[in-house]
């Protein structure tokens, strides 16, 4: 990543280390976990940050390439290779159930198929957000971001207690090949058959994060306006949108708070918001390297230290999770992003 966002590295880098915090910290201090996981829930302040970066940057790379086969083709050789390794792993340690095709979408979350990893749940809201900013972009809607984040947060807030959950999970292949078809078509080459897969997805994606999560309907809900409102702050901040209308974001974090049934949450939202948004004001200054190498490896941080925990005692699960992830960084995740670069060049001319 650029000077220019290494500020983001450090975020994602703190993040990973909240999360392993909060795996960690039960099997090493069970007094400190009990303690302090009444007050405040680490792991989903960091999962929270990661979201906000994802909705920062993510919408700006496909702007950038204004391609959305060479997006899904670096999102692809982003997320997979990692994935397989990390799945493989749990093949090894412990039984995986449900569909594969499920587990192969990273949609498992929201089909009802539980995930092979536990951490890999995050995944699927990654890709719901990515087939909701596909379906934006080609409807030229894409910077909506922030009426989309209110609308998640009014939905949320509407239907807190209302929505049900798991409501498809009897039938994961239905809906996830209603996303797969609308995938495809805003991927062709034909206007109307791109604007109707658009509208596909659109409202399968937000059927599921309504009605069909393992979370409760509110939370997949705020879950995502999080990452609309990382989108909305990145707008203003390149001039796309005011600040007045990018502020107006800040009802997502405040609904969050409201709806989160204990202080943990409600604490951990804040805390999410405040780190982030530290992050923001300080970008010009100069990022530790320490935070900017966890950055770097934090993908493989937080997909690995579960698998880790499994096989290790804590207290050498956390050292040994940051040095395989320096490895598999080296060895996995930047080679295939070389290659993922390389074949979106090649193979993903504008299907406009």
């Amino acid at each position: 990543m650029s000077k220019r966002l290494a500020w983001l590295d450090a975020l994602r880098g703190l993040a990973a280390v909240l999360v392993v915090y909060e795996h960690a910290i039960a099997a090493l201090w069970p007094a400190m976990h009990e303690a302090s996981g009444f007050w405040f829930a680490a792991g989903w302040c960091g999962v929270m940050v990661f979201f906000l970066a994802s909705g920062y940057i993510v919408p700006a790379s496909l702007e950038r390439s204004d391609n959305l086969r060479a997006f899904w083709i670096g999102r692809a050789f982003r997320l997979y290779p990692l994935w397989a390794l990390c799945v493989a792993g749990a093949l090894l340690l412990f039984p995986v159930t449900g569909s594969p095709l499920a587990h192969l979408s990273m949609l498992q979350d929201l089909l009802g198929v539980p995930s092979a990893v536990s951490v890999l749940w995050t995944l699927s809201y990654e890709m719901a957000f990515y087939l909701l900013v596909s379906a934006l972009f080609t409807l030229g809607a894409q910077r909506r971001s922030t009426e989309l984040a209110l609308a998640l947060t009014a939905a949320a807030l509407a239907g807190a207690t209302l929505l049900p959950t798991g409501l498809l999970t009897g039938a994961p292949l239905v809906p996830l090949a209603v996303v797969a078809a609308g995938l495809a078509a805003v991927l062709s080459s034909h206007d109307r058959v791109r604007q109707a897969g658009a509208a596909v997805l659109l409202v399968a994606v937000v059927g599921l994060l309504a009605v069909n999560g393992r979370l409760p309907a509110w939370q997949s809900l705020i879950v995502v306006a999080t990452m609309f409102s990382g989108t909305a702050l990145y707008r203003a901040e390149q001039g796309q949108i005011s600040w007045a209308r990018a502020w107006l974001v800040l009802a997502v974090p405040g609904a969050g708070v409201l709806l989160s049934p204990g202080t943990n949450l409600k604490t951990a939202f804040v805390a999410a918001w405040a780190i982030f948004l530290a992050g923001m004001a300080l970008r010009g200054r100069p990022v530790p390297y320490v935070l900017s190498w966890l950055g770097l490896v934090s993908y493989s941080v937080y997909l690995l230290h579960p698998l880790l925990l499994r096989v290790l005692p804590a207290v050498w699960a956390v050292p040994a999770t940051f040095a395989l992830s320096a490895l598999t960084w080296r060895w996995v995740e930047a080679p295939a992003q070389r290659l993922g670069r390389r074949l979106a060049a090649r193979l993903a001319p504008d299907p406009s």
